[in-house]
Protein backbone atom coordinates (compact mmCIF):
# COMPACT_ATOMS: atom_id res chain seq x y z
CA UNK A 1 0.00 0.00 0.00
CA UNK A 2 1.51 3.48 -0.89
CA UNK A 3 -0.34 6.40 -0.02
CA UNK A 4 1.02 9.98 -1.47
CA UNK A 5 0.06 12.99 0.06
CA UNK A 6 0.33 16.85 -1.62
CA UNK A 7 -1.19 20.15 -1.11
CA UNK A 8 1.03 21.48 1.56
CA UNK A 9 2.29 25.03 1.88
CA UNK A 10 3.45 28.09 3.02
CA UNK A 11 0.19 30.62 3.94
CA UNK A 12 -1.04 33.54 5.65
CA UNK A 13 -3.22 33.47 8.83
CA UNK A 14 -6.96 33.26 7.23
CA UNK A 15 -6.18 31.41 3.99
CA UNK A 16 -7.31 28.40 2.60
CA UNK A 17 -5.53 25.32 1.48
CA UNK A 18 -6.24 21.50 -0.05
CA UNK A 19 -4.84 18.43 1.14
CA UNK A 20 -4.83 15.22 -1.41
CA UNK A 21 -3.56 12.11 -1.09
CA UNK A 22 -3.71 9.56 -3.75
CA UNK A 23 -3.80 5.75 -2.42
CA UNK A 24 -2.63 2.92 -4.32
CA UNK A 25 -2.41 -0.61 -3.38
CA UNK A 26 -5.41 -1.12 -1.95
CA UNK A 27 -9.26 -1.65 -2.29
CA UNK A 28 -9.98 2.38 -1.69
CA UNK A 29 -13.35 2.01 -1.76
CA UNK A 30 -13.30 -0.45 1.49
CA UNK A 31 -10.99 1.60 4.02
CA UNK A 32 -12.01 4.23 6.18
CA UNK A 33 -9.20 7.03 6.08
CA UNK A 34 -8.11 9.47 8.65
CA UNK A 35 -5.98 12.57 8.56
CA UNK A 36 -3.89 12.88 11.19
CA UNK A 37 -1.04 15.95 12.12
CA UNK A 38 2.32 15.99 14.34
CA UNK A 39 3.47 19.34 15.85
CA UNK A 40 7.07 20.12 16.62
CA UNK A 41 8.07 17.69 19.49
CA UNK A 42 4.49 16.03 19.99
CA UNK A 43 2.67 12.92 18.74
CA UNK A 44 0.39 12.58 16.25
CA UNK A 45 -3.26 13.72 16.45
CA UNK A 46 -5.94 12.61 15.16
CA UNK A 47 -7.84 15.43 12.73
CA UNK A 48 -10.09 13.60 10.69
CA UNK A 49 -11.64 10.94 9.24
CA UNK A 50 -14.36 9.41 7.08
CA UNK A 51 -16.39 6.51 5.93
CA UNK A 52 -15.68 4.20 3.40
CA UNK A 53 -18.88 5.24 1.06
CA UNK A 54 -17.87 9.25 2.48
CA UNK A 55 -21.46 9.61 3.93
CA UNK A 56 -20.27 9.79 7.82
CA UNK A 57 -17.04 12.28 8.99
CA UNK A 58 -15.60 12.22 11.94
CA UNK A 59 -13.36 15.99 13.36
CA UNK A 60 -11.00 16.84 16.39
CA UNK A 61 -13.32 20.05 17.87
CA UNK A 62 -10.58 22.45 17.08
CA UNK A 63 -10.92 21.50 13.17
CA UNK A 64 -14.73 21.61 13.48
CA UNK A 65 -16.53 23.81 10.70
CA UNK A 66 -12.90 25.22 9.54
CA UNK A 67 -11.59 21.83 7.65
CA UNK A 68 -13.87 19.32 5.72
CA UNK A 69 -12.44 15.77 5.04
CA UNK A 70 -14.03 14.40 1.54
CA UNK A 71 -13.36 11.41 -0.52
CA UNK A 72 -13.39 10.28 -4.48
CA UNK A 73 -13.27 6.52 -4.64
CA UNK A 74 -13.03 6.46 -8.12
CA UNK A 75 -9.87 8.43 -7.98
CA UNK A 76 -8.61 6.83 -4.96
CA UNK A 77 -8.06 9.94 -3.17
CA UNK A 78 -9.16 11.28 0.28
CA UNK A 79 -9.02 15.25 0.66
CA UNK A 80 -8.98 17.46 3.81
CA UNK A 81 -9.76 21.23 2.72
CA UNK A 82 -8.55 23.22 5.25
CA UNK A 83 -10.30 27.07 5.50
CA UNK A 84 -9.60 30.17 7.83
CA UNK A 85 -6.36 28.46 8.70
CA UNK A 86 -4.28 29.54 11.82
CA UNK A 87 -0.92 29.59 12.85
CA UNK A 88 -2.18 27.15 15.31
CA UNK A 89 -2.55 24.64 12.40
CA UNK A 90 1.02 24.47 11.80
CA UNK A 91 2.02 20.96 11.79
CA UNK A 92 2.83 18.21 9.37
CA UNK A 93 -0.21 16.48 8.10
CA UNK A 94 -0.55 12.55 7.34
CA UNK A 95 -3.36 10.32 5.69
CA UNK A 96 -3.86 7.09 6.39
CA UNK A 97 -5.80 4.30 6.01
CA UNK A 98 -7.72 2.39 8.44
CA UNK A 99 -7.71 -0.92 10.15
CA UNK A 100 -9.87 -3.67 7.92
CA UNK A 101 -12.86 -3.10 10.01
CA UNK A 102 -12.42 0.46 11.75
CA UNK A 103 -14.72 3.29 10.68
CA UNK A 104 -14.66 6.77 10.93
CA UNK A 105 -15.08 6.79 14.82
CA UNK A 106 -11.53 5.57 14.91
CA UNK A 107 -9.01 7.98 16.43
CA UNK A 108 -6.46 6.82 17.88
CA UNK A 109 -3.04 6.20 16.05
CA UNK A 110 -3.21 2.90 16.44
CA UNK A 111 -6.59 2.42 14.63
CA UNK A 112 -4.82 2.82 11.12
CA UNK A 113 -2.07 0.99 9.76
CA UNK A 114 -1.12 2.74 6.32
CA UNK A 115 0.51 6.09 6.29
CA UNK A 116 1.49 8.89 3.48
CA UNK A 117 4.86 10.80 3.43
CA UNK A 118 3.61 13.60 5.43
CA UNK A 119 3.01 17.11 4.01
CA UNK A 120 4.10 20.21 5.44
CA UNK A 121 1.41 23.28 6.25
CA UNK A 122 2.59 26.59 7.50
CA UNK A 123 0.32 29.08 8.70
CA UNK A 124 2.10 32.26 9.41
CA UNK A 125 0.43 35.63 11.34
Amino acid sequence: VQLQASGGGLVQAGASLRLSCTASGLTFRLATMGWFRQFPGKEREFVASISRSGTTTNYVDSVKGRFTISRDNAKSTVFLQMNSLKPEDTAVYYCAVGQWGSTAQARSVNRYEYWGQGTQVTVSS
